[in-house]
């Protein structure tokens, strides 16, 4: 990448913007600058101070085709071609445009959002009083010319034509560039049109603005990089929003076609497909184009002999090397994989986005069941996937440096599931749970308290009032959610440490109507109210309790000590099951070996206030 820092003046840049030589690359978002902030942008250039620099992309690059839009306010003929991409100035080249050319109408918004149209003029006496009075001379009327008062009733001023400005001393700005000595040479005070000339128009028409202007040889990763760099003020940019003008600007395509490819739209058909299944909600867009760029680049891995064939990734710079003919080849297996990975959640009872412990564990699991196939759904291949996925969820293995994760999975994860006799993956072998760990899981912040509480859901938790199955058709009807098991108002009269009332131990999901029944209750009373309003007897109730994996016999005895450390047990019991791994046992007395002061600190605010809180 090369790039040049030329300078230009302010006139030479409106003459490109109106043309069609500089334009924007179809990832920039739209104009959004208010009206004071336009008005101060055109003091500062009648006062020629600095307003910093812009960055241009030069054209021609054959690797990087860049679907090219026109400034916003400006009209080209159908396949105007740009010399140069914008990347950095398009709020103030465009209020410039807008103001400084043309008609001088500027669409643009109140300090409250609201949109309308505003055009710009000078005080001519005003200005040249002194330079400091400079932001009292500039004014921005409506687009009509007149400013009005009482609801619109009552005129205010009126520029509405050339001479009412003259007559009012008000020069229309959008003639400061174009024909303006016509304006200028009907004034009535000639001197004071003289002096405007001077002093104004003429050190306006030098006005230099410095460019930043990066070679034909600048790739998609560097324009994304520089673009954050200098764009810190605005929304980040992401890999979704280049590829969307990368892929519009795809020749092939469009000579086939006869339409640009547009990857939002694409995109809107991806998630209407999946409307059905609410856990992909949780999936980005950018979540999909790492899974095409995962089995693009296992596909350019295992076609390449060498002895160093290219790497399987899922990183932001491979993503920005996809092409659109890569894209289009798995866009259809990867949506109907991801439609998969809803199923094979709701077979692990997650059924809504919330509960989803990691939503980006998706991304790897949709890509190893493309390489699968059919073979997913096996009986043998399904239980090692099963083990993977919670080994993921419960070792808490996406929550850092996740590119790296899943490349290690696609790579690892197919084969293994295929056969045991495979190398066993590595998400499998650094995955860990300890027996603490269940002290410090307090909220759905934690992707292994979510992954805990559907375990105990699909070991066949049932409700406690109805005796229903908490599946995915009652976990929406019964409004099921994780509530506490002693309730929060027992436990704070009884001397409950914080650090076990609010552990993923006292909690589990049941249903509104149950949580409304516990109540802040001990748990000796509200059992007995529920074997009444249920018209059930007490054996039969223990057994519905066991369904979580709750003693029942402690809950009868209000032995919170006692309940706490069998469920525990049980918990760990359940985790080893998941992971086919041991959880190593580091809790004596009951008491969990860490730090109970970092409790004060965590955040509770994403468990519902309920009933029995």
């Amino acid at each position: 990448m090369g790039f040049l820092t030329p300078m230009y003046e302010l006139g030479e840049y409106l003459t490109w913007t109106r043309s069609g030589e500089i334009q924007l690359p179809d990832f920039q978002r739209g104009y959004k600058w208010e009206d004071e902030r336009i008005r101060q942008l055109l003091i500062t250039v009648l006062r020629g101070h600095p307003m910093g620099a812009v960055m241009l992309l030069k054209t021609g690059n054959s690797q990087v085709r860049f679907k090219p839009r026109a400034i916003e306010g400006v009209d080209l003929a159908p396949g105007v071609s740009a010399d140069y991409l914008l990347l950095d100035g398009q709020q103030r080249l465009t209020s410039l445009t807008q103001a400084l050319s043309g008609n001088g109408l500027v669409a643009t918004k109140d300090s409250r959002g609201k949109l309308f149209d505003r055009r710009h003029l000078v005080h001519m006496a005003t200005a040249l009083a002194n330079p400091t009075r400079m932001d009292e001379a500039v004014i921005s009327v409506p687009g009509d010319g007149v400013e009005r008062t009482n609801f619109g009733r009552d005129i205010v001023r009126d520029l509405s034509d050339e001479a009412k400005q003259r007559e009012q001393g008000f020069f229309p700005l959008h003639l400061l560039y174009g024909d303006y000595m016509s304006w200028i040479l009907e004034l009535e005070d000639r001197d004071l049109g003289k002096r405007f000339h001077n002093e104004i128009i003429k050190p306006a028409a030098t006005y230099d603005i410095p460019a930043i202007v990066l070679d034909e040889k600048t790739d998609k990763a560097a324009v994304a990089t520089v673009f954050e760099k200098v764009n810190i003020g605005g929304l980040p940019l992401n890999v979704f929003e280049l590829l969307t003008a990368v892929f519009a600007g795809d020749a092939d395509y469009f000579a086939r076609t006869r339409t640009d490819f547009r990857l939002n739209d694409d995109w809107k058909e991806t998630q209407a497909r999946w409307s059905g299944q609410p856990v992909l909600a949780a999936v980005e867009n950018t979540d999909f184009l790492q899974a095409v760029t995962m089995l693009v680049t296992r596909k350019r891995n295992l076609a390449d002999t060498s002895d160093r064939p290219p790497a399987i990734s899922a990183k932001r710079e491979d993503v920005l090397k996809l092409t659109l003919p890569e894209y289009l080849e798995w866009r259809e297996p990867l949506r109907e994989a991801f439609v998969w990975a809803a199923q094979f959640l709701a077979d692990r009872h997650i059924f809504a986005p919330r509960d989803v412990p990691y939503p980006k564990q998706l991304v790897p699991l949709a890509a190893v069941k493309v390489v699968l196939g059919k073979d997913a759904d096996l009986i043998g291949v399904s239980q090692r996937l099963v083990r993977w996925y919670w080994c993921g969820v419960l070792g808490e293995q996406y929550g850092g440096s996740i590119e790296t994760a899943f490349a290690r999975d696609i790579e690892m994860v197919p084969a293994w599931a295929l056969s045991e006799d495979a190398p066993l993956p590595r998400t499998i072998q650094e995955a860990n749970f300890s027996e603490s760990r269940l002290h410090s899981l307090r909220t759905r912040n934690a992707a292994a308290y979510k992954g805990i509480a559907a375990l105990i859901l699909a070991g066949g938790a049932r409700d406690w009032m109805e005796d229903k199955a908490l599946d995915k058709v009652q976990y929406v009807d019964l409004a099921v959610d994780i509530h506490h098991i002693f309730p929060q108002k027992w436990c704070n009269e009884n001397g409950i440490d914080d650090e076990r009332r609010e552990s993923i131990v006292n909690k589990t999901a049941i249903s509104a109507r149950t949580n409304r029944t516990i109540g802040g209750a001990a748990p000796s009373s509200y059992l007995g109210v529920i074997e009444a309003r249920a018209q059930i007897d007490g054996d039969r109730l223990d057994e519905l309790v066991a369904t979580h994996l709750v003693p029942a016999s402690r809950l009868r005895s209000d032995d919170f000590d006692g309940y706490f450390r069998d469920r525990r047990e049980l918990l760990c019991r359940l985790v080893e099951g998941a992971m086919g791994k041991a959880v190593q046992r580091d809790v004596e007395q009951g008491v969990a070996a860490e730090d109970s002061a970092q409790f004060e600190a965590e955040e509770l605010t994403e468990d519902p206030i309920t009933e029995n809180d």
